[in-house]
């Protein structure tokens, strides 16, 4: 959620931000006169609470109260009652408009109305093959008996899949792999539930902008996660961290469910947009000051994987108009995949600064005496699973219908070729 000071003081930069953001003006403005009708109630209720306070401590003092100073107490006290109860709407109204405005974007973003203006800012060459073109996963997966998509269909529906034999040891090697990675940059690893509350998918962002492309369960009212990042943002909501525990660092492997209405007929083919995966996610809590810095910290290590894996790698920075709701900066690394012919993205590392933390209420202290503040918070992808395996499948295939295994994972495969 937005600081609303933001868009008390007027402040231009902020709406041309939101506007670049494809942000209605006109939202904008119903949330200042929403706010400026509930700054005056609570200001008319304070004057009406002190008169009552006032007339209620010369009532005591009387021994023949008069009948109409009473009377005007109790016409008071209805009076203050009504004014609640609109203030009470007044402030829900707000909410639910402030609940649909997203991050403000850092200045150095790319202004941009879709994908097609995110800004690459490094890229490797890939090298093809004029006496061999790869195939697609679908087809490698489906010779070599590793991805079953028909049997997934008949149990869950299209963009459901099996991963069979190597290549369901392959994923297992590879969370383990990026697991112990992360393990070695100080993070700490957690296992989370997949089923969270209402409550928590509000407060990390997903609610009311992602409702459609979420499953729920209206009977027990949870919702399944779409990422780690949902239950990680909630951890610590409505508590104060000190700053001697910061920055905390979280890695989880999870399962990760999304419907993808919004993407209905898109890359229909293969694994790439599926409606369950594994993913490994990286989230850090930080001081605002430091965010930045980490979440440089976070890009590199999400580079240093594809590295090691031996993927053709480039990173974009993301336009205003492709940005992710919560963001304030993101990043995206994509691998090239051969067989697809496509680039990939693998991962999104995001810079979400205070705006999170706002809807969790998670604060922090620099010291016992100082006033608490919002946390900053980040989150990447460290990596997604199916891309990574599709860009493996597609990169180390032989014109045998071999494929190599990268050898960083070989401690992990216990075997070295898939045939």
């Amino acid at each position: 959620m937005i600081n609303i000071d933001l868009l008390r003081t007027n402040d231009n930069k902020t709406i041309i931000s939101l506007t670049n953001r494809n942000v209605d003006k006109s939202e904008l403005d119903k949330i200042t006169k929403f706010d400026a009708k509930r700054r005056k109630l609570i200001e008319n209720i304070d004057l009406l609470r002190s008169k009552r306070n006032t007339t209620s401590k010369e009532l005591s003092k009387m021994k023949d109260k008069p009948q109409n100073v009473i009377d005007e107490m109790r016409l008071l006290g209805k009076d203050i009652k009504e004014k609640e109860k609109d203030l009470s709407q007044i402030s829900e109204q707000l909410n639910s408009l402030l609940l649909t405005i997203p991050n403000i974007p850092a200045k150095d973003v790319p202004i941009g109305e879709n994908e097609d203006l995110n800004k690459i800012i490094y890229s490797e060459k890939y090298e093809t093959n004029d006496n061999f073109n790869p195939l697609p996963h679908w087809d490698i997966g489906t010779k070599l008996d590793l991805i079953d998509f028909e049997r997934g269909t008949k149990l869950s529906g299209s963009r459901f899949y099996i991963l069979k034999n190597k290549a369901a040891q392959l994923q297992r090697a590879l969370t383990n792999w990026m697991l112990d990675n992360h393990l070695n940059n100080d993070y700490q690893e957690h296992y989370l539930p997949n089923l969270v509350k209402e409550s928590v998918v509000r407060g990390a962002g997903q609610l009311p902008k992602f409702k459609d492309t979420m499953f729920s369960d209206q009977e027990s009212e949870l919702w399944l996660i779409p990422t780690a990042e949902v239950p990680i943002t909630n951890i610590y909501a409505n508590e104060i961290i000190t700053s001697d525990q910061l920055p905390i660092k979280i890695v989880a492997q999870t399962s990760c469910f999304r419907n993808e209405k919004a993407a209905a007929g898109k890359d229909t083919r293969g694994i790439k947009r599926v409606h369950q995966f594994e993913k490994v996610e990286l989230y850090q809590f930080v001081e605002p000051e430091k965010s930045e810095d980490a979440l440089d910290s976070m890009l590199n290590a999400c580079v240093d994987l594809c590295k090691k894996l031996g993927l053709t790698y480039r990173i974009k920075l993301l336009c205003t108009g492709d940005l992710g709701f919560c963001s304030n900066k993101t990043y995206d690394i994509e691998v090239w995949s051969p067989g697809s012919q496509e680039w990939l993205e693998v991962s999104s590392v995001s810079n979400c600064t205070d705006f999170q933390s706002r809807r969790s209420n998670t604060k922090f202290k620099k010291n016992p005496k100082s006033k608490t503040e919002y946390l900053h918070t980040l989150n990447g992808s460290g990596l997604a699973l199916p891309r990574i395996i599709i860009a493996i499948l597609e990169t180390y295939q032989n014109e045998d219908l071999s494929i190599d295994i990268p050898e960083t994972l070989w401690d992990y495969t216990k075997f070295k070729k898939i045939s």
